[in-house]
Formats: C-alpha cells, structure tokens, sequence
C-alpha cells in the first residue's frame, strides 16, 4: 500500500503536467487557466449543495434512529471530491466530479462492501444478525450470544424530548439552514 501511495503521488502531477501542456497547447494559456478556475467554481457549489443534501438526509435517519452509513459514505465521497476539484488538473477534476454522481458513489459503495465481505476477518452486524463473509448470517450481538447489554431510560414520545438526558439541560444544535 505504501508502494501505490507512493506511485500514485509520482504519477498524478505527471499527468496533470503533461494534460496541461496538451489543452493548453490545443486552447491557449489563458482559456486553460480559466477552465481550471470554473472547475473549482463549479465543484464548490456542488459541493455545498450535495453537502447540504447529505447533512439533511442524515440527520434525518438519526431522527428515525438508523444509523446513516451512506450518508456517511457519501460525506467521505464529497470530501475527497471537492478535495479532488480543488487541486488544480482536469484528470482530478474528472475523478471529482464523477464522486458528485450518486450513481458512482453507489457503485463504488457496493464494489467496497464486497471486498470487505471478502476479507477473511470482516465480520459485520445488521438488526442484531452477524452476516459472515461468506453470506450465512447468525442471530445475536458481537459476542454472538444474542444478549445486547446496555442501559436505557423511558422517554414519552408526548412530554420528553429524546436527546434530553436527566444532567443535561440543553438541547442539541439544529442542523440545517
């Protein structure tokens, strides 16, 4: 993995160099430049849109208390592509901007949950069942005895206010415009 990092922080300005010296020779200096300049306008407005989207739609899975894994995915996916739409190149601007397609990012999530369905020691749990590697599931926790241990406290759905503890006087923070 070192090795790829390493390669990959060769090869990238490598390409970005010799694509700028390709466009650049085919549109002019100056055309060049601003297209690099509307790439990053255009991927910071995408950015902040599908950002917003996908802060709402997790806080919205939190509120129906399912754990918002793809919204999380998808967060990673836009960080690393407005990350890739800010550093100047066309071949990361393309990779970036293909992040910003829901589709890519789907694709991308099942082909990563399968090469970890793969791995010898991923184990996961869903709804209280462990799925193997090899896709036979087994009821119960981690610990594979099927007791979940943990602490609760009653909250009537009417009066009280789900993220209000017994020490904590103040609500949390709402997320949105």
């Amino acid at each position: 993995m070192p090795l790829f990092i390493l390669g990959l922080f060769i090869a990238v300005p490598i390409i970005e160099i010799a694509v700028f010296i390709e466009v650049g020779g085919r549109i002019g200096l100056w055309n060049t430049i601003a297209v690099v300049i509307v790439t990053a306008m255009i991927g910071t407005w995408m950015l902040r849109a599908q950002g917003l989207k996908t802060l709402e739609s997790a806080r919205r899975s939190m509120e129906r208390q399912v754990f918002p894994a793809h919204e999380l995915f998808d967060g990673v996916c836009l960080l690393i592509a407005g990350v890739l739409l800010l550093t100047p190149g066309f071949v990361t601007d393309a990779f970036g901007f293909l992040l910003f397609m829901p589709p890519v990012r789907a694709g991308l999530r099942a082909w990563i949950w399968s090469v970890l369905r793969r791995r010898e020691g991923a184990r996961v749990w869903v709804h209280g069942e462990e799925i193997h590697t090899d896709g036979h599931r087994r009821p119960g926790g981690p610990a594979g005895s099927g007791t979940i241990d943990g602490d609760f406290r009653e909250i009537d759905p009417n009066t009280d206010s789900p993220w209000k503890s017994d020490t904590d006087d103040e609500q949390p923070p709402k997320l949105g415009r």
